[in-house]
């Protein structure tokens, strides 16, 4: 909320486009705001949910259960899903792996911070850019919420199904780079 967006330029020649000798890498920066969980299908965004606190492998399936299976349930029935999360230790906990077995809920097997996989990085980064150019800007975290969830809502259709359709391209890309950055 509170921090600025700054160019770093690194000189490369152009087919060390995607080398990672020519890459910064980030760091957390440690900075408060606020945690949102969210979720969405092909053309269909889920909830954005606010969590507090640390998440435990049961906090964790309480919001898949109150949050998730609401919103997988009301998705067609004739098409097929496979859900993926970030793939934190506590999404691999052995509790959430089985409640997610249990719930015949199946999981997209990928590799640990891997943002050239995770489509809703790129979802965020939409949000993210929309609560910047947001007016009036957010002045306290209830604000920041207030204008998540508006903005949220304001994301097209065409967004999330033109994520979900470069999935396959985005496997192949880290494929082919042997899990090195991509283009994506």
């Amino acid at each position: 909320m509170f921090q600025y967006d700054t160019h770093h330029w690194v000189w490369r020649k152009p087919h060390e486009k995607y080398d990672v000798n020519c890459l910064i890498p980030t760091v957390k920066s440690g900075n408060q705001g606020v945690m949102v969980w969210r979720c969405f299908a092909k053309n269909k965004l889920g909830p954005l949910i606010q969590v507090s606190g640390s998440i435990t492998g049961t906090v964790y399936i309480n919001l898949l259960e109150n949050t998730f299976l609401p919103f997988y349930d009301s998705l067609e029935d004739d098409l097929e899903y496979i859900f993926q999360d970030d793939n934190t230790p506590v999404h691999r906990a052995r509790i959430v792996r089985q409640w997610k077995e249990d719930n015949s809920v199946s999981s997209l097997p990928w590799p640990a911070q891997s943002p050239d996989l995770n489509p809703i990085e790129h979802l965020w980064d939409v949000l993210e850019r929309k609560v910047q150019a947001h007016k009036p800007h957010p002045k306290n975290v209830g604000e920041l919420m207030e204008v998540l969830e508006e903005e949220w809502g304001k994301i097209e259709p065409e967004v999330l199904v033109n994520l979900v359709e470069s999935m396959p391209r985005r496997i192949q890309a880290v494929i082919d780079s042997h899990g090195n950055p991509t283009r994506y």
